[in-house]
């Protein structure tokens, strides 16, 4: 059978990265497909951007990595635009938005929040409609399935079987109307929603890396077995904190409170 590392949101966190990286290896897995926003929050976007062009066999565009290398942000002086310097934004910015295959049967898209941006927000299991995002929230999850223009699809082209994504931080794994919807989690930037003291001792089961290992037949449009694996990585997070004190990063102790407790900053 065949193995797929999916990650995302590495954020700069070239430390977590690093560890899922030897982790994927000691696994024997070759294939790794990256569903965005690299860049931002931690202090080593380039060496990540570096890294990921490196190992990833699929990389995708994600609403930082957009906001950061659009063309029109060039010169307003984003301290992570002036660390990765003009070709690493050019090649971020190039990236697609969605990227689709079959294994062991099942069509499997995979995009970084939506097939309709790269902002939107499904999570079955905390709601947003309350916050500054309540108007970013996907209620029905009909949505993630859809063939849309952004994702470059007509009413022609199959409907996908298997949606997975990043975006969110948070991984997790539902079925739904005979279909699968997952997320990957974050590499970088892990967050339990639901996290509101920075003094629980249970909150270092949420601040370690995450990704997603699915195993079936690549390529087979075959009904074969398939499988979803969830993994959680522990990497050293006060050397991640430390470079972030280290560094002249505006807002940094923002980052610093959910690397350490995995606190939304939202």
């Amino acid at each position: 059978m065949d193995k797929i590392a999916i990650i995302s949101d590495v954020h700069g966190n070239i430390t977590a990265l690093n560890a899922v990286l030897e982790d994927i290896k000691k696994r024997n897995i070759t294939r790794i497909f990256c569903l965005g926003d690299n860049i931002t929050k931690c202090t080593h976007p380039d060496l990540v951007i570096d890294k990921i062009r490196q190992v990833c066999e699929v990389i995708l565009i994600g609403n930082c990595d957009y906001s950061i290398c659009k063309p029109s942000s060039k010169n307003k002086n984003f301290w992570t635009r002036n660390v990765i310097g003009e070709e690493r934004a050019k090649f971020i910015v190039s990236l697609p938005v969605s990227y689709e295959f079959y294994m062991s049967g099942h069509l499997i898209r995979l995009f970084h929040a939506s097939p309709y941006s790269l902002d939107e927000i499904y999570n079955p299991m905390f709601s947003n409609k309350n916050s500054k995002y309540s108007h970013l929230e996907i209620e029905k999850p009909d949505r993630l399935f859809e063939n849309t223009e952004f994702i470059g699809k007509t009413d022609k082209d199959p409907i996908p079987d298997i949606v997975g994504f990043g975006h969110i931080h948070t991984p997790f794994l539902v079925r739904y109307k005979n279909k699968t919807i997952f997320n990957s989690g974050s590499v970088g930037i892990p967050v339990e929603m639901y996290n509101n003291d920075e003094k629980d001792e249970s909150n270092k089961f949420s601040t370690v890396a995450s990704y997603t290992i699915l195993e079936g037949y690549y390529g087979k449009t075959e009904l074969d077995s398939i499988s979803f694996n969830s993994v959680r990585v522990p990497y050293n997070i006060k050397q991640e904190v430390e470079d972030l004190k280290k560094s002249d990063m505006p807002n940094k102790e923002v980052i610093i409170r959910t690397l350490t407790s995995a606190i939304s900053n939202n």
